[in-house]
Formats: structure tokens, sequence, C-alpha cells
């Protein structure tokens, strides 16, 4: 019941994001956009990767015989492309096979299989299939975000980024000092976010073949729960980020016409009354909070249970991913803060859920709500101020985020007590 509603809540979500997408945009939106991958030329990773999560419910068998007929299909589809001298760009040159298959495992769960086993490959399937469209509605959901909201309220956050001392600023001078290999390796982990996702994803689910059914609580809910609940978050609060607000942009959009002034990474921006600016629409207004931020959090998280290596990923991918964010200047300190915070608060209430509304997870949900809402407010509202005692405010603003870390780590641990089995005491031998 719980999945099928899960099912019919996503449906609808992309429906409705598919028509605000051609009402506010003029442009189709995730369904659309999706549905042209099983003839044009996709970008291969989310397919693969949706691909991947969905063999979790296969036996061993069905995943080779899974894997060959995606690459099988992929190598007809670029031989036709290249018979026909279809031009395609950005390196998508396969990726049909992977949605092919997926859409095939559907059609054979529907046809073939009954009672737990349709079920199982449903879930798959329908994981996989979650895994991409989320992505479709994340692209969709930033191009709303230029196009509804032409001003941005970068000054605010800039200004009171100040109490945090504008890391920024400081980040990106380190990584221009670092040379073409700091850049390149932070690249690297920035873009390949969805990547290590993926490998703690499949490591939580490698199981579910053999137990026929999921993990009641794992990484791939936080992270389609995150991307579902922040881009709502940037239509309140548009920001676009340092090196757009105050620098030449990057990656194509943005540009010193449109910054309130080019200073970013080398001098700091004074300290003025802020107020919106008009900015492009194009560039994303996705700042705040810092989703990349939520989601290395998320799989730092979701890592600590996995072996030493996976541990270790797990932490060297959180500290290259916010040094990435501020380093390229697409986010303030005030983003990271703010992303934190989010992502504890949705993990908290998803095990809170799963436990029957459990009462210390609800307190913790509504005051990681209250502090999420707070620094909100006050990055509004309160920038003059934060930026004027920055000793006062900067303490406050990371004690906040440290209050939700601390409430967290300290739910999750009773919780984990509580979960444990009782020790049974050793029999004792009996006295003559």
């Amino acid at each position: 019941m719980l999945w099928a509603t899960a099912g019919v809540v996503a449906l609808g979500f992309l429906i409705a994001l598919e028509i605000a997408a051609r009402h506010c945009t003029g442009e189709p939106g995730p369904i659309t956009n999706q549905a042209k991958e099983v003839i044009f030329a996709p970008k291969p990773g989310p397919l693969y990767g949706g691909m991947l999560l969905m063999m979790l419910v296969l036996t061993w068998r069905q995943r080779f015989i899974a894997v060959g007929a995606a690459i099988g299909i992929d190598v007809v589809f670029v031989l036709a492309r290249w018979a026909a001298d279809v031009k395609v760009t950005d390196g998508r040159y396969f990726g049909n096979g992977a949605l092919w298959v997926m859409l095939g495992c559907a059609v054979i769960a529907v046809t073939r299989r009954t009672g737990r086993e349709r079920l199982l490959l449903l879930k798959g399937v329908g994981l996989g299939l979650l895994l991409v469209a989320g992505r479709k509605a994340g692209d969709t959901w930033l191009l709303i975000t230029a196009k509804t909201r032409p001003t941005v309220l970068d000054p605010y956050v800039a200004t009171a980024d100040h109490a945090l001392g504008n890391p920024s600023w400081l980040v990106g001078r380190i990584v221009e000092a670092s040379g073409p290999v700091g850049r390149f390796l932070l690249n690297g982990v920035y873009a390949q976010l969805a990547l290590a996702a993926v490998a703690v994803a499949l490591y939580q689910l490698r199981n579910v073949a053999a137990e026929g059914r999921f993990p009641r609580h794992h990484l791939v809910r936080t992270f389609l729960v995150i991307g579902l609940l922040g881009p709502g978050i940037y239509m309140i609060f548009p920001v676009v980020g340092p090196v757009f607000a105050y620098g030449p942009g990057a990656s194509g959009t943005g540009g010193v016409e449109w910054a309130v002034t080019n200073v970013w990474p080398d001098v700091l921006p004074p300290i003025s009354a802020p107020h919106p600016v008009l900015y492009d629409g194009i560039t994303p207004r996705n700042c705040m909070p810092s989703l990349h931020t939520a989601w290395a959090t998320a799989i730092f998280i979701h890592s600590r249970k996995g072996p030493r290596f996976l541990r270790y990923a797990g932490t060297f991918w959180l500290v290259a991913t916010l040094t990435a964010t501020l380093g390229f200047g697409y986010h303030y300190g005030a983003d990271l803060i703010a992303g934190v915070v989010f992502t504890l608060t949705i993990e908290t209430a998803l095990r809170t859920i799963d436990r029957g509304w459990d009462r210390s997870g609800i307190q913790l949900v509504a005051y990681g709500t209250a502090i999420f809402t707070a620094l909100l407010v006050s990055y509004r509202y309160l920038p003059m101020e934060m930026a004027g005692h920055p000793w006062v405010f900067g303490p406050l603003l990371v004690l906040a985020m440290v209050s939700v870390i601390y409430g967290y780590v300290r739910t999750t641990k009773r919780w984990e007590a509580k979960a444990a089995p009782a020790r049974q005491p050793e029999p004792q031998p009996e006295l003559v």
C-alpha cells in the first residue's frame, strides 16, 4: 500500500511539473524529456545508475542477461546513428539500452510474474525509473526557478555570510592556488555525486534479491525526498551563488554584466544595506539550501554502517563536496549550514515514519524545521545585524547546526539501542 501510494504521488508530481514547465517556460517537462530518451540520445550515467539499482532485485543470471541486453541495444543505436550521420553532443553516445531494459522488466513483471516476485520486480523497476525521473524533475525545477524568479537575494546572503567570515571567498582563493590538479579533482567529486550515492545504495540494498524485500530505510529514499522538497525552497529564497552574483559566472551562464560587483574571490563584498537584484533568465536559483551539501551529508550518514572503505569514502566525499561548493563559488557558507540542517530533518522524518511516529523523532523533526526556518528568516531580515556582530551571530549559526547534529546522533543512538536484541546470559555450570 505504501509503495502504491508513493507511486501515485510521484506520478502526480511529475504530471504537475510537466504542466508547470510548459506553462512557465514553454519547454517540455520531465515526462516528455524522459520519453524522448527511448529513441533519442540520452545522458548515459543516470540511466545506467537506475538500471544498476533495478538489478538488485534480479538473480545473477538475470543481471548478466540485463547488462548484455542493454549493451546490445546501445550498440544497435550507436550503429544506427552512425549510419544515419546523426550528430550527438555531450558524450551522449549510449544509454537507451538501460532504459529499454528497465521498461522491458516492467513488462515482464506484469505479464510473466505473480505474487511477491511481481511486486519485488516492479519495486526494483520503479526505484530505477524514479531515480532517472528525479534527475529530469530536478532539471525542470531549475529552469522554472530561472524563468519565474527574475530577482535574486544574493546580497542578503552575502551580507549575512560576513558572520561566518565569507568562507566562499577564502576557499575560492585556496582552490585557485591549488592549480588545475586541485580543480580537476574537486570538479570530479562535485559532478559525480550521484555515482557516490549509487555506490552506497548498492551496498545497502545488496541483499534485496536474496531476502525478497527492500530494507525499511535506505539512501535512495532520502536522496529523492531532498530533491523533491529542495527546489520548493529555491522558489521562496532565490539565490544564484557568489561566482554569479559577485563574479563572472560559470557553465555558460551569468556574466559580469549581471553581477552586483565583480570581486569574487579576491575582494570581500562591502557591507551595505542589501536589496533584491535582477539576474538573467538562465542561471538556476539553486543555492538556498545547498542540495549538494544536503546529498553529500546523506551519503556520509548512510555510509556509517558500511565497511571501513565505504566510511572513508563517505567522509572524503562530504569534505570534498563542501570544499568544491565553496571553492567554485557555487554556494555561500550560510547555504551549507542550511543544507546540513535540511538533510538531518528529512532523514529524521523518514526514520520516524518507519518507527510509527516515534515521539522523540517528531520532536527532533519539529526542532530541525524550526531551526531551518529561523536560518532563512535571519538571512533575509537580519543580514546587517549579522554582518555587524560576527562574533555573536557566527557562533550562533554554527551552534544551531551543531544542536541539530547532536539531536540526530543522540536520537538515532537511542533508537538503535532499543532495536538491538537483548543479550542472552550465558549458561552457568551447575554446582554439584
